[in-house]
């Protein structure tokens, strides 16, 4: 039996928005597997957030942009620990000359990152640099996507920021638009095909153990649980989402409407406890 802390429970707390004891026993019930315990909560019809950004409380700045084509854009989050760093002039200037310096250099990777030069120095050896001024852990990381036309957005605040690619070049408003829903509404993939069969394995077996507590008849469960699935792949795959700017239609609708073959070939977001 693993043993279970207070940071265990606290963990899942946060993560779950269920009562400290719930989550405890949902823990001991798992053997302390977050994934399984998050699941007996969910067949037990707790509230579940589903909270898919960063987990943990990390602070620091978020931001993005794109290159000078719009063929390609990248997100860099400068993480330390401390808020009071984080909002920080000088950090988040930091921050955006790391971003500019990337852009610049057309990186592409974690490595080609850590190997640029900012303020004459390699970026490896700044951030260690940078540790020893503030006194605070500090590391440096990135996205990346590229194709015919891209988008960034950055929300207020510095803490989260999106980048998505197209197939095909368009205003630039609208491109803007799906990176602020990709911000908003947190999809986890673009369309259907793109969720883990896993993911889908447990959302179906999920779906029967509730209609089951709620004393559907045994032959009706499969097709209950096939209709919560439909409802899952509409509220967390990016196309098929309600858009933002008008619910009456869903994003892959917004896309089309404004020019038939249009849509999104890649997505990343990234949020410090968001």
């Amino acid at each position: 039996m693993a043993a279970i802390t207070a940071t265990d429970v606290s963990k899942l707390r946060k993560q779950t928005g269920v009562g400290m004891m719930d989550c405890k026993k949902a823990l001991v019930e798992s053997n302390g597997d977050f994934e399984v315990a998050i699941d007996v909560l969910r067949k037990k019809g707790q509230k579940v957030a589903a909270k898919r950004a960063d987990r943990e409380a990390i602070e620091g700045v978020v931001i993005a942009a794109t290159n000078e084509g719009n063929s390609k854009a990248i997100i860099i989050s400068l993480n330390c620990e401390t808020d009071f760093v984080a909002k920080n002039d000088d950090f988040i200037t930091l921050a955006y000359k790391i971003l500019e310096v990337a852009i610049a250099n057309n990186v592409s990777s974690n490595e080609e990152l850590n190997g640029i030069t900012v303020d004459g120095i390699i970026l490896a050896d700044k951030i260690i640099e940078q540790t020893g001024v503030i006194g605070e852990k500090l590391e440096v990381s990135m996205e990346v996507v590229e194709g015919k036309q891209v988008s960034a957005y950055i929300h207020s605040g510095n803490r989260l920021a999106t980048i998505v690619a197209f197939n095909t070049t368009a205003d630039e408003q609208v491109l803007r638009d799906v990176a602020m829903q990709v911000a908003a509404m947190n999809p986890i993939a673009i369309n259907k095909e793109g969720i883990a069969q896993e993911i889908i394995d447990r959302e179906l077996e999920v779906g029967k153990d509730l209609a089951k507590q709620e004393g559907k008849p045994e032959e009706m469960l499969k097709k209950i649980a096939l209709g919560r699935l439909n409802k899952f792949f509409k509220e967390n795959t990016l196309l098929n989402q309600a858009f933002i700017k008008d619910g009456k239609k869903s994003v892959q609708q917004h896309l089309k409407d404004y020019k038939g073959d249009l849509t999104v070939t890649t997505f990343k977001r990234v949020g410090l406890g968001v």
